[in-house]
């Protein structure tokens, strides 16, 4: 469950992304205010750490996927992360990351793509109520089949390499974060696949394989 609050964010995550997208290695479009297309979120367990994937793009340039953690704090040994810092009008300061570098990130992708955990709901608190929110994209792990499998604990990263796919290796698996969805990557192990509207049919968004 990813619960979720009517409130404001100053600067917005899209502020963010429009001034921390251009200097990525593996950005191909252009500057400019960032829209979003669709989102989906995961949940920590421990209710600590926010977890968003967000589709942007700018203008009519390609579609990219950017997955955010939003932290009450820093997170330690993450400076090459860090988007940078909002005020939560609800919550107060958040850190938001670029979620490769987030060991609770890396945790929860390889839930949803090996473990069958999937996509959280979104509840929304209006008026002391708990809301549920449509999901306005899909995401399907395991190649669809629904089977859920024990796996190992994802512990901490060994190493980032950002590049398109992102490589994401800890000492018991290896996920990979497609960048940018318009360019037909196929991934190999297990994949996470998501369609959106106007995107019908899922594309490859991320893989996972067991070390």
């Amino acid at each position: 469950m990813a619960l979720l609050y009517q409130a404001t964010l100053r600067p917005t995550k899209l502020e963010l992304l429009s001034d921390w997208l251009p200097g990525r290695p593996w950005y191909t479009g252009s500057a400019g205010e960032t829209l979003q297309i669709a989102s989906f979120r995961f949940d920590d367990p421990a209710g600590a750490v926010g977890m968003e994937t967000i589709l942007v793009r700018v203008g009519d340039g390609p579609v990219h996927q950017m997955p955010l953690t939003y932290r009450e704090a820093p997170l330690p040994g993450g400076d090459a992360w860090l988007l940078g810092t909002s005020e939560h009008s609800v919550l107060g300061m958040r850190w938001v990351y670029d979620a490769v570098g987030d060991p609770v990130y890396a945790a929860a992708l390889a839930g949803a793509i090996i473990g069958g955990t999937g996509q959280a709901e979104k509840l929304v608190q209006v008026d002391g109520r708990l809301v549920r929110r449509e999901p306005d994209m899909s995401v399907v792990g395991g190649g669809g089949g629904g089977e859920a499998v024990v796996m190992p604990a994802v512990g901490e990263i060994e190493r980032v390499t950002e590049d398109d796919p992102t490589v994401i290796v800890t000492d018991t698996i290896e996920l990979a974060v497609v960048r940018r969805l318009d360019v037909g990557v196929e991934l190999a192990d297990v994949v996470l696949r998501g369609s959106w509207p106007g995107q019908e049919t899922p594309v490859p968004l991320a893989s996972a394989r067991l070390r």
